[in-house]
């Protein structure tokens, strides 16, 4: 008698990091749900460890959509643990900085997709903004816009260095949280 061991495609370990993710609460509301920091742009990879967060609040997750722009392989289906999640792309209908998460009979979410070789401070600006219970005010690809514009200025000194230059330099208001832009000083 002899045992076989056959290991499919859609058969790997679970993963060892937990999803990054930021959501926002129920009674908020704006144009995002919240945001995902994934490690990698590998959905068959990042997807599993989204799921594993995501399923138990939210029901589970049956589809998700994705503008391919930013995911250099987009499958058509990822076998989490005890169930298959099916992926969309869509070029022109959907924010490349966004995921759309379907659950069946329950309901849609839209998250910002925060790029992986983002740094820790810029991806927790960027989870701050999304999750704002009075919702950012710009779109996903606004909000990255806005934080690397926000980045660069700070690389290039070009931000205020103390509390009197950044009177000046606001027309004599400090800010120190996230504003409407979504990148605070």
């Amino acid at each position: 008698m002899t045992a076989t061991t056959t290991l499919t495609r859609t058969t790997r370990p679970p993963s060892p990091l937990a999803a990054r993710v930021a959501l926002r609460s129920p009674t908020g509301r704006g144009l995002l749900d919240g945001a995902w920091w994934p490690r990698s742009r590998d959905l068959t990879a990042e997807l599993p460890a989204l799921a594993d967060v995501l399923d138990p609040l939210w029901g589970r997750i049956t589809r998700i959509a994705v503008n391919p722009m930013l995911w250099p392989v987009v499958p058509r289906k990822v076998t989490l643990r005890d169930h298959v999640l099916k992926i969309g792309w869509f070029t022109s209908e959907l924010d490349p900085h966004k995921v759309l998460l379907l659950s069946y009979g329950t309901g849609r979410w839209d998250l910002l997709v925060i790029p992986p070789e983002t740094d820790a401070a810029s991806a927790a600006r960027l989870m701050a903004a999304a999750i704002s219970p009075d919702g950012p005010p710009l779109t996903a690809t606004d909000l990255v816009a806005a934080e690397i514009a926000h980045h660069h200025d700070a690389m290039n000194g070009d931000l205020p260095r103390n509390a009197q230059e950044a009177w000046e330099c606001e027309g004599g208001a400090t800010s120190t949280h996230v504003g409407p832009t979504g990148a605070g000083r």
